[in-house]
């Protein structure tokens, strides 16, 4: 039996150019998606073998999406695929649990091998990709921490996209008061303290595409 892969990508282009890379491939393609929160929601329902996650989505970016992916289908494999192969990325993938990443620029050499490999339980990260990094993270070494919380990151995300701290509030369900604590506290984290600053942090590492 093929296995089975749920495809999220929010570019319909390169969507259908993977899907179809994937298809001749032997893989069964089973569910496709633009939005981090429905890729979420459909491995959820599907079960895939493999997830194969864009980093840059809307609702919820590829690395946090690959956490809630695992929390709830943890028997799925992420593969990570993105534009990004600076080192800040790849940690925040691996650290989420992804256990392919793959760079768009090699994906018809890399992304059918990757599937392959985390199949099998193994990790694959495209050439390209620091080799210290991957060999630290393979010898148990340690890696950079993600400084957020998961809230944090969605307030970061928020601001980033644009949103006052009320519409924070009312989008995350929490009082104006909550929101604006947790905007200090990352605030204070990440030794910013203005907006633009906040926005480029979030485009850096992967929150909201540039």
């Amino acid at each position: 039996m093929p296995a089975r892969i749920v495809l999220a990508d929010d570019h319909p282009v390169v969507r259908e150019g993977v899907r179809s890379l994937l298809a001749a491939a032997g893989f069964d393609v089973v569910g496709q998606t633009s939005e981090g929160r429905e890729t979420v929601e459909q491995v959820r329902q599907l079960s895939p073998d493999v997830a194969v996650v864009d980093v840059g989505m809307p609702g919820l970016n590829g690395v946090d999406a690959t956490r809630e992916i695992l929390a709830g289908s943890p028997q799925t494999r992420v593969v990570v695929l993105t534009v990004h192969a600076e080192e800040v990325y790849v940690v925040d993938a691996l650290q989420a649990g992804a256990r392919g990443y793959v760079l768009k620029s090699q994906v018809g050499e890399d992304l059918v091998r990757a599937i392959q490999e985390v199949l099998r339980g193994a990790l694959y990260l495209s050439p390209g990709v620091s080799s210290g990094l991957v060999e630290a993270f393979l010898n148990g070494g340690p890696l950079p921490p993600e400084p957020l919380t998961p809230r944090e990151r969605d307030v970061l995300r928020l601001i980033a996209e644009g949103l006052s701290t009320k519409q924070v509030a009312a989008a995350l369900g929490v009082s104006t008061k909550t929101a604006e604590t947790h905007r200090a506290r990352l605030m204070t984290k990440l030794g910013i303290h203005h907006t633009v600053g906040l926005v480029r942090y979030a485009i850096r590492r992967g929150l909201i595409e540039s």
